[in-house]
């Protein structure tokens, strides 16, 4: 797979949030500010950089047996870094994510690539599959939080600030996400078959030339 397509996998085709649905609880509980989904976004992003990374270098000399533990201890060391740092350096965003923060150490996100990308292959493909799910959960966090930011801070309407309004907005841009992108699979598979028949043409005019 090029490194490209791994990176894009995970904004686009395998987007955690709006492909995969992994990843629900802070989706829904965090996105009620812009500022809290770029915050959780960065820390999800940190977490899952370093635990990629960390994986991916000690894959050969961790036992089958014992990896899920191994892998748990990674991501729970990162993911106490990162409270101490907010705890630190941006304690307003520390208290308004709370303990969410702490709770990436069972993100389905983080544990899942870890598991699925980091541990079966090398550094730089897993360095990238991490920025690509990390960014991918950032956008889709974001989009949602600025929705549900207008409809309840600008317009007034104080349900889409609660967990419903939540899951409203979530269905809704997942259904959008979806649409678009299956239009755009389906604009991609037309031009290839259209390659595909013009070079098949060019073939038979070759053969009947000869």
């Amino acid at each position: 797979m090029k490194k490209s397509q791994i990176f894009l996998n995970g904004i686009i085709k395998e987007n955690p949030t709006l492909v995969m649905l992994i990843g629900m609880c802070p989706t829904i509980a965090i996105t009620t500010s812009i500022s809290n989904a770029i915050g959780m976004g960065a820390c999800v992003i940190f977490v899952l950089f370093f635990s990629n990374l960390i994986i991916s270098l000690i894959r050969h000399i961790v036992p089958d047996e014992i990896r899920i533990p191994v892998f748990i201890v990674v991501i729970a060391t990162l993911v106490t870094i990162t409270q101490l740092i907010l705890k630190a350096y941006f304690p307003s965003l520390d208290a308004s994510l709370g303990e969410f923060v702490a709770l990436i150490v069972v993100n389905c996100i983080i544990l899942g690539r870890a598991e699925a990308f980091a541990s079966k292959n090398g550094p730089v493909s897993s360095m990238l599959d991490a920025l690509g799910m990390g960014l991918g959960f950032t956008l889709a966090i974001s989009v949602i939080s600025l929705i549900r930011q207008f409809l309840a801070d600008v317009l007034g309407l104080a349900m889409f600030a609660s967990p419903v309004g939540g899951f409203i907005i979530l269905g809704l841009v997942i259904g959008i996400f979806q649409s678009v992108k299956l239009l755009i699979e389906k604009k991609n598979e037309l031009k290839k078959k259209e390659k595909e028949k013009k070079e098949k043409e060019v073939s038979v005019n070759k053969e009947a030339v000869k």
